[in-house]
């Protein structure tokens, strides 16, 4: 029997046809002697209806079990008054069985096929193969093969041409450990795998193709989490006589296609802009979930002279102060009050301050070191209201934005207010082109060595902490979706940035030599986009990790159960590619 038809694809206008279905026993149940089976395939569940007068296949019906593979024929008809299932897309109608096959039988399962399935991870990509039936999973991968369709057939339509690049290429410094590969030919020496097609892609532009995009895998040696996988998947483009608005635009316009045609959701366009210094200080993070309020306050101006010395302090000596109303917290007890203190000094914070606002002022044992018109510029500026709960932290700025930052989103989901029906697109723009290293005492790219600066005339070592970048992240609901910038397209600013940041001529020679080589041929102005498919994807699947959308990840400690990957290889192995085994010895 050939299939004639997906499960989930049979409707009432296919009633009083004969049809043929393939898939998997979803359940088996026997009602008085009649036997129905929900049969599951990619698309959906179809009921199978088994009726004693057929006494052949009744029997082979009798027999079947969970996640057999069946073939079936039959007539479709409607299903009686009083038996519809409202909650499947085929609950209407049911398929009575006039032919069965079994194709395969199945053991008994290490876990229900289940979207409710409440098995350890590691157990369900062992048996990945197994986990990926779940029909949730499914759907997960059709909506993720309909996104990369879309946003082909998008960048196709604006000219762009899709050019494979190198997956074996040089370890270059990219912010992550490089995947090394070891060459038989050449033995001590090494390929890496590519964290990005950075290089490649700006030398296409002075190849001159004009646009340019893949949907490229990624490869990054870093400790995993949720966002974060080994090999991952990135949309990636670059285009030739542009600036930052040309790019923008071009993303803003994809990912309005991709939301329209496969969620059904328009996405309002232009997309919100915010500094990046706004955005650290209204959200404590370059990566802003814009979905609920809750905004930081910053008090440095007007606590400057106040009597609590820990605030005056701090601001004395270059720190700053800034505030978080927490709605309806004043029912918090002291000591959830100190675990909230205990939280934000994973990021460095040194204490937490803290007032609980009533219907006559302030309550806290910090209140009678403040003037009146200090608390009342602190509720108003805050907007507080009688029974919230308004917190501080003094110190330097980065560790008092992370601090507030994270202790925002964690009081955003631990009291439900973040409307997860939304989906809230923004660009963070005008980040800082260098951050100072304190460990190393030198400057370093805060995205990386080839982001054109907004100023290149007057930048030098001694204002490079003030000079802006022209590079964009978007952002949806709190999660880089991306990045960009503007590259540096002329090898004399291109020599400029490496000076300050201590990259030597020789050094820069060995790093990236091909690339320099090649700005000094004729490159035109260019910039570019990478955006993480995977986590786009996850979030419209409405799924918190990465995981959920990747066929055969890896777990959180980098391994894959499925195939006992990572794994030793063979000495003969080893010998072809002169590369030798050392084992660490444990200490005693």
């Amino acid at each position: 029997m050939k299939r004639s038809s997906y499960c989930g694809d049979v409707r009432e206008g296919n009633i009083g046809q004969d049809i043929i279905v393939c898939g998997w026993v979803h359940s088996r149940r026997d009602h008085g002697g009649v036997i129905f089976v929900d049969l599951r395939d990619r698309e959906g569940l179809l009921q199978i209806v088994f009726e004693p007068e057929n006494k052949e296949i009744f029997k082979i019906a009798e027999g079947l079990r969970s996640e057999y593979v069946i073939s079936v024929k039959g007539l479709l008809r409607k299903r009686p008054k009083g038996t519809l299932n409202h909650n499947m897309p085929t609950g209407s109608v049911e398929l009575v069985a006039t032919q069965l096959e079994v194709l395969n039988t199945c053991p008994g399962l290490p876990f229900e096929i289940s979207d409710y399935t409440e098995t350890s991870e590691e157990l369900r990509l062992k048996y990945r193969y197994l986990d990926l039936r779940r029909p949730n999973f499914q759907k997960n991968f059709i909506m993720r093969h309909k996104v990369s369709n879309e946003v082909r057939n998008f960048l196709n339509d604006e000219g762009f041409l899709e050019i494979e690049t190198p997956c074996l290429t040089k370890s270059t410094p990219e912010g992550a450990r490089d995947f090394l590969v070891p060459s038989r030919l050449h033995h001590e020496s090494f390929f890496a795998l590519p964290q990005s097609p950075q290089l490649f892609k700006q030398i296409l532009m002075v190849s001159g193709f004009d646009k340019y995009y893949q949907i490229a895998r990624c490869f990054r040696d870093e400790d995993l989490r949720a966002d974060r996988q080994l090999e991952f998947t990135q949309i990636d483009l670059e285009m030739s006589f542009v600036e930052e608005n040309d790019v923008m635009g071009v993303i803003e316009r994809m990912l309005s296609r991709v939301f329209k045609n496969v969620l059904n959701i328009e996405i309002k366009t232009p997309f919100e802009r915010m500094t990046y210094s706004e955005a650290m200080l209204r959200y404590g993070s370059d990566k802003p979930d814009t979905r609920f309020a809750m905004e930081i306050r910053d008090f440095s101006t007007e606590l400057k002279d106040c009597g609590f010395g820990v605030f005056s302090s701090v601001i004395s000596k270059g720190g700053i102060v800034r505030g978080l109303c927490i709605p309806k917290g004043i029912s918090f007890s002291r000591s959830e009050i100190d675990e909230l203190t205990k939280f934000v000094g994973e990021y460095g914070a040194k204490g937490l301050a803290w007032m609980k606002i009533t219907e006559s002022g302030a309550e806290s044992n910090i209140v009678k070191y403040f003037k009146d018109e200090e608390i009342k510029t602190i509720i108003s500026k805050l907007g507080a209201n009688p029974d919230d709960l308004v917190v501080f932290l003094a110190d330097e700025e980065k560790i008092v934005a992370k601090g507030l930052g994270a202790l925002r989103l964690k009081m955003g989901k631990d009291l439900s207010l973040i409307d997860k029906s939304k989906f809230n697109f923004l660009w963070v723009v005008d980040f800082p082109l260098m951050e100072w290293d304190k460990e190393e005492q030198k400057w370093q790219a805060l995205h990386h060595p080839f982001t054109s600066p907004q100023d290149t005339a007057s930048l030098n070592k001694e204002n490079a902490g003030t000079v802006k970048a022209k590079a964009y992240d978007v952002i949806l609901n709190g999660v880089e979706l991306g990045g960009g910038s503007i590259r540096i397209h002329r090898s004399d600013i291109q020599k400029k940035i490496f000076d300050i940041l201590n990259i030597s001529d020789k050094s820069a020679k060995e790093k990236f030599g091909f690339l320099l080589d090649a700005l000094a041929y004729g490159a035109p102005p260019h910039g570019g986009f990478a955006l993480g498919f995977d986590r786009m994807c996850a979030l419209m699947a409405g799924e918190d990790s990465i995981r959920e959308v990747i066929a055969f990840p890896k777990t959180q400690k980098a391994f894959d159960p499925l195939s006992n990957s990572p794994a030793p290889v063979s000495e003969k192995q080893l010998k072809e590619l002169g590369v030798r085994v050392v084992i660490k010895q444990a200490k005693a």
